[in-house]
C-alpha cells in the first residue's frame, strides 16, 4: 500500500457516497467522525457526523494506482490541491485521527453505546436556555445540570425568585446570545 494519503473534497452531505464509491475502486479511505447530539423530531439524539464537513482522506493501493479516476467518482468534487499538485497528508497526521477517534470512542469503535458514553453534555453548567416548548416555552433560563438522560435542571425565575426546576431536556435548546 502507497504511504502516501491525499484529502478529497466532496459534495455538500455526499462524504458517504464518495467514501462507499471510491472503497469500490480499491482505494483506502478514511472518513473521521465525531458523535455529536442533534434535535431530531423534537427529541435529543446521538448521532456520528463527519469531523471535517465536505472532506475525506484517501491513500492509493500502491504507487501505480493512478489519481485521476477520483474528480469523476460519484460524491467527489476534486482532490485538494497546491498549485497542479495534490496536496499530500502525511501518514503520520492520519493515524494520529484515528488515535483521537479510538480514544473519544471508548474501545476504538464508534458505536452507538460507546459514542453515548464519551459524548459531550449539549449545555454547559451556567448557560443561558431558552424552553420552546412544555409550561414554560417562551421563557429562557440557565442550565444547570443533566438530570438523567431525559430530565435536567435549569435555574429559572418565578415569582420574584430564582428556582432549580427539573424539566424535560428535550423542552430546552441554547438561547440567542
Amino acid at each position: 500500500m502507497s504511504a502516501h494519503w491525499y484529502a478529497v473534497f466532496c459534495k455538500p452531505r455526499g462524504e458517504a457516497t464518495a467514501e462507499a464509491n471510491l472503497l469500490r475502486q480499491g482505494y483506502a479511505t478514511y472518513l473521521p467522525r465525531m458523535v455529536s447530539e442533534r434535535r431530531k423530531a423534537g427529541k435529543w439524539v446521538a448521532s456520528s457526523e463527519p469531523l471535517f464537513p465536505r472532506y475525506l482522506f484517501l491513500q492509493p493501493r500502491d504507487a501505480g494506482h493512478s489519481l485521476a479516476p477520483v474528480r469523476s467518482t460519484l460524491g467527489v468534487t476534486g482532490l485538494v490541491r497546491f498549485g497542479m499538485q495534490p496536496a499530500v497528508v502525511p501518514a503520520a497526521l492520519i493515524e494520529e485521527l484515528r488515535a483521537c477517534e479510538a480514544a473519544a470512542s471508548g474501545d476504538g469503535a464508534m458505536s452507538g453505546v460507546a459514542g453515548q458514553q464519551t459524548r459531550r453534555e449539549l449545555f454547559a453548567p451556567g448557560a443561558l436556555v431558552k424552553f420552546m416548548s412544555g409550561p414554560f416555552a417562551g421563557l429562557e433560563g440557565i442550565f444547570g445540570k443533566a438530570s438523567g438522560a431525559q430530565r435536567a435542571i435549569v435555574l429559572l425565575e418565578l415569582l420574584g425568585r430564582m428556582q432549580d426546576v427539573s424539566v424535560e431536556r428535550d423542552w430546552i435548546v441554547p438561547a440567542a446570545a
